[in-house]
């Protein structure tokens, strides 16, 4: 299996394949597919999309807003569960930090990775805070 990992233009991806990703990787329980223009939206707003395809499709993709200096949001990072476990999630996380190798790099993790982001050299953060809409 090749694949390759690569920075891409939000509103260039095709949204069907977007979400398909979101679907296959779980992520889509967690996050508005079925709200077609809402996750265009998302998709269009992020200023640093880092996408993995294999043999031209998309398996993976991880979605940040960054100002490129201080902090990176990495809001979704997503793998279809068939390339899970391959090393794909860790390199879009090592591509997404080139893009932007000073800032520090901030996620919410999901449930069922919470065990995953201290073995790739995350560390827990005790004060994040949510407001939902």
């Amino acid at each position: 299996m090749s694949w390759s990992i690569e920075r891409e233009n939000g509103p260039d991806l095709d949204l069907g394949d977007v979400l398909r990703v979101y679907r296959e990787s779980g992520l889509g329980e967690r996050r508005p597919v079925e709200e077609t223009e809402r996750m265009a939206a998302m998709v269009r707003n992020a200023n640093l999309v880092v996408t993995c395809r294999v043999d031209g499709e998309l398996v993976g993709i991880a979605r940040s807003i960054s100002d490129f200096s201080y902090v990176t949001y990495l809001s979704d990072i997503a793998v279809v569960r068939d390339h899970q476990r391959s090393g794909i999630g860790r390199e879009l996380i090592d591509a997404t930090r080139k893009e932007a190798p000073q800032a520090k790099i901030v996620l919410l993790s999901a449930p069922a990775a919470t065990e995953y982001y201290p073995h790739i050299g995350f560390t827990a953060h005790q004060s994040a805070w949510v407001l939902n809409p």
